[in-house]
């Protein structure tokens, strides 16, 4: 029977299925029957400074509108201090006691200086690893992309230099040349690489003329991005591969093990199956591994990324590959 245990950033797992960050994992209940139910590890849902700075003005114009009521009284409250991560930390430091399994910090931060603050505070919580992540929407044409790509990696330099639990980074795949920052990534220290994030879009409504926030699930399938880059990234990266977006079965799992990755993060489907689709992609995948005579998922991690397949271009083509991958039958074809 194949084993599918394997490691995550250099920690333990025992299985290569774990459970990307999301609402879900806040809940503690839900936490322990993740954990039950197979998870390798955790990624706790993110602390986004974006959200706490808001949360705090929200709070500062809410007691700021009571001041000055009449000549004797400046202030209704009393002077409070917004908690600000204080809360995030609390719920993530109880998290980590809820289980025995890896459970890995995301963080979202805007200033370079609280990227290093809050990702201390975090490794303070005892958690095993901070998964960094990073989306740029630039507001300013004057802005480069060298720009936002040097900041970036000064950003994961200081981080990696201050903790001392293992850093991922959790990217967009909207860059130029993705391989190429990649591969300047891995020189910060980092241990892996999350593809991709799975961002919020904004849409509109036409009848209200408003803007709203659609539900922002992945589709089935959409994981064929992240098997091309995986495929592209093994043997070139030195740290884990970890796929993520659209995974929904243990096929899945295989298809992106198999490209290069050495692990994936579920959401979506946790959404619409319920915590027993970890058991099940588990299954599947050991159930395959016995099937094909493979004891461990080194065994076949890799077996059709770039460097170990036949055609090679498959991972790079955008147009023709289906003229690519059945080039023998093309002489059949009516009017060929």
């Amino acid at each position: 029977m194949g084993k599918l245990s394997t490691t995550y950033l250099g920690l333990p797992v025992s299985s290569p299925v774990i459970v990307g960050a999301c609402d879900l994992v806040e809940t503690p209940e839900h936490l322990s029957k993740m954990e039950k139910a197979g998870a390798g590890a955790i990624i706790y849902k993110s602390l986004f400074e974006e959200q706490i700075q808001l949360e705090d003005l929200e709070l500062s114009n809410m007691l700021d509108s009571y001041n000055e009521r009449n000549a004797e009284m400046t202030r209704l409250f009393p002077g409070s201090s917004y908690s600000g991560p204080e809360e995030f930390l609390n719920r993530l430091a109880l998290a980590k006691k809820k289980v025995t399994i890896p459970l890995i910090a995301s963080l979202n931060a805007i200033f370079p200086e609280t990227w290093v603050k809050y990702a201390k505070g975090i490794e303070s919580t005892g958690v095993n690893g901070l998964e960094l992540n990073f989306f740029n929407v630039p507001f300013s044409n004057s802005r480069t992309g060298s720009q936002i790509e040097n900041e970036q990696l000064a950003i994961v330099k200081s981080v990696v230099d201050a903790v001392k639990i293992p850093v991922s980074v959790k990217l967009s795949p909207y860059y130029s040349n993705l391989m190429n920052f990649i591969g300047r990534l891995q020189e910060t220290g980092i241990e892996g690489i999350v593809l991709f994030n799975k961002v919020f879009q904004p849409d509109i409504d036409i009848d209200t003329l408003k803007h709203v926030s659609p539900w922002n699930l992945s589709s089935e399938k959409e994981y064929r991005l992240t098997l091309r880059y995986s495929g592209l990234l093994y043997g070139e990266f030195r740290g884990d591969i970890i796929g993520n977006r659209g995974i929904y079965n243990g096929d899945d799992a295989i298809r992106l093990l198999l490209a290069g990755a050495d692990s994936v993060q579920i959401v979506s489907t946790l959404y619409k199956n319920g915590f027993g689709r970890i058991t099940e992609i588990n299954n599947t995948m050991t159930a395959w591994m016995t099937r094909h005579g493979f004891k461990t998922i080194d065994d076949f991690r890799g077996k059709l990324s770039r460097i170990n397949t036949l055609n090679p271009l498959i991972y790079k083509r955008a147009q023709y590959i289906d003229m690519m991958l059945n080039s023998g039958k093309l002489i059949n074809r009516p009017g060929l």
